[in-house]
């Protein structure tokens, strides 16, 4: 709220990145109906990638993991729940569903936002409830020491404090205060230093974030995972946060440090989008396509397990036949044998890369 609440005076200038980055996603957004006007086929392996992206990397930022062999099932099944990580992982596919089918009709409210938290968080006891204790946000380093990175809002304050920043939102995009991409990106900063639920905030922001995406008119996040570019880019999305929640609570912080790393992460998701609706043929090439794509995003050597992260839904013998295949055309090496081998990229070669 203290970010809308800048941007409400009116007195707010547009950084000059910010105005690029800006004309960038416009321009994006503008061929967005060429590329949604491909094959249905392909846009439907890129639809359900993403999807089990977005479900794994999202929790997986917030430390939750779960075997690789059940990622299929929990997102697409309906087989029986092993433990409390599955669960969280089978509900945010169930929130992600509820945006992607429904979410031109769901509002940016304190009840869609509730509903959001309390389909990712299960059983537990508050889900969908609003924190009733005060909570700092712990930043833990390496050599074991403890220190407080934020202080969000207290709990008493909470109710209220939700219930202006959406009321702001509401006025923000009615009287166009700021660009609605801006205001967007405002909101998720605001709802992150809020802090309303006791656990599960990152995860409800990428989900609001994702349904205000689709109320702008960005259907990216339908065919490219958002959350597997944040967590491609945790340490930027760490420092970023911090840095534009410095003074927050007096309203001196400056937004746009973040705001600038959102749209970054709109601006690789386009630019994936783009490149994989032109080079993706079927459900195979789909699949070839997202494998060397996570190879030649490698730095230095690598391991099978690290193109399995990068890939949730592809199976382990496909990537090992992708890495046979380009072994043999030099343009990976390889040192071991079995899961922990180390790959390397051929240095100088790009022929591995769909991207060039």
């Amino acid at each position: 709220m203290m970010t809308l609440r800048q941007f409400s005076t009116g007195k707010v200038s547009l950084p000059g990145s910010t105005g690029w980055l800006l004309a960038d996603l416009g321009e994006m957004l503008g061929k967005q109906a060429l590329f949604t006007r491909q094959s249905p086929q392909r846009l439907k392996v890129l639809r359900e990638h993403a999807l089990i992206e977005s479900a794994v990397s999202s929790n997986r930022i917030e430390g939750v993991e779960v075997d690789q062999k059940r990622i299929g099932t929990l997102v697409f099944g309906k087989a029986a729940l092993r433990d409390r990580d599955e669960e969280e992982v089978r509900g945010y596919r169930d929130a992600l569903n509820l945006i992607h089918t429904k979410g031109a009709r769901l509002d940016i409210s304190q009840e869609t936002i509730r509903q959001l938290h309390r389909l990712t968080r299960g059983d537990v006891w508050d889900a969908g409830a609003y924190r009733d204790k005060d909570t700092d946000i712990i930043e833990r380093h390496a050599d074991g020491r403890t220190s407080v990175r934020f202080k969000p809002t207290s709990a008493a304050k909470t109710p209220a404090a939700m219930a202006k920043l959406v009321q702001e939102w509401r006025m923000c995009i009615e009287q166009r205060w700021v660009h609605p991409l801006v205001a967007l990106a405002a909101f998720n900063l605001d709802f992150l230093c809020i802090h309303p639920f006791r656990d599960g905030n990152g995860r409800t922001s990428r989900l609001v974030l994702l349904l205000q995406s689709y109320h702008a008119g960005m259907e990216v996040g339908r065919y490219v995972s958002l959350e597997r570019i944040i967590e491609q880019n945790k340490e930027r999305y760490y420092e970023t946060l911090q840095a534009s929640s410095q003074g927050w609570h007096q309203g001196k912080h400056d937004p746009w440090v973040y705001i600038n790393f959102l749209f970054f992460v709109f601006k690789t998701a386009y630019g994936e989008f783009e490149a994989r609706v032109g080079q993706t043929a079927d459900e195979r090439g789909a699949k070839e396509t997202l494998v060397r794509q996570a190879i030649s995003a490698q730095v230095g050597a690598f391991r099978l397990l690290d193109i399995e992260r990068a890939c949730p839904g592809v199976g382990r013998d496909w990537i090992r036949a992708i890495l046979r295949e380009m072994k043999a055309r030099g343009e990976v090496t390889s040192q071991g044998r079995g899961p922990g081998a180390r790959w390397q990229r051929t240095p100088g070669d790009n022929k591995g890369s769909p991207l060039k």
